[in-house]
């Protein structure tokens, strides 16, 4: 009887180190557990830098390609405006060579009309002498229809008289050489024309002589 309860006490006590064994080990697995879960490993710090650095040089890329991309972009603009510039001042020589050679023609028998106008107002003031006789007469006809025709020929070259009589005066078209009083005109209208004046194509190639009402 005693040798049955020996061995019965004794495999309890073997039972309960048994249990205090496993709860020891237990705990120390609890503690490693949490011990891990604290603190990080040294593998996912490694990792978290790298990535991090990864970030940071590829940041450092796209702003050096932006930046590329605007320097690409304002040497574009600038090629452009270059481009435009060069093509306005070929625009603006085109149209003043293009204005030089129609002025050229228009006004290449500016020297010869001059000389024309001289022989012109030798005509007129022949033909304002009254014909007395048949002979006269004859010769005024002839020499009208000379004038009329040179008359002509210098209107197809662009030459036209200045409107000057009873028209207000005018220092661009017209040069007084006297003045006088008139009770009939107001101040400042020509009143005669002592010498026509004439322009081509629009330009005064000699003024009006003209007498003015004061």
């Amino acid at each position: 009887m005693t040798e049955q309860a020996n061995k019965e006490t004794n495999s309890t006590n073997e039972e309960t180190e048994e249990m205090k064994k496993k709860q020891t080990e237990d705990k120390a697995v609890e503690d490693a557990a949490a011990d891990s879960a604290g603190e990080p490993k040294v593998d996912d710090a490694e990792a978290t830098k790298k990535a991090a650095s990864d970030v940071e040089a590829l940041l450092k890329q796209i702003a050096e390609q932006t930046a590329e991309i605007d320097a690409l972009k304002k040497q574009a603009d600038d090629a452009v405006n270059q481009r435009l510039r060069t093509q306005a001042d070929f625009d603006n020589f085109r149209k003043r060579t293009n204005k030089e050679k129609a002025d050229a023609r228009k006004f290449r028998a500016q020297d010869l009309v001059s000389d024309m106008l001289e022989i012109l107002d030798n005509f007129q003031r022949a033909l304002a002498v009254e014909a007395v006789s048949e002979d006269a007469r004859a010769l005024k006809k002839g020499m009208e229809m000379v004038l009329s025709k040179l008359e002509s020929a210098l209107k197809k070259e662009g030459v036209e008289e200045i409107p000057s009589l009873h028209q207000p005066f005018d220092p661009n078209v017209h040069q007084a050489v006297m003045q006088e009083e008139s009770g009939n005109h107001e101040s400042g209208t020509v009143i005669q024309v002592l010498q026509a004046g004439y322009t081509l194509n629009g330009r005064v190639i000699r003024p009006a002589m003209v007498k003015v009402s004061s």
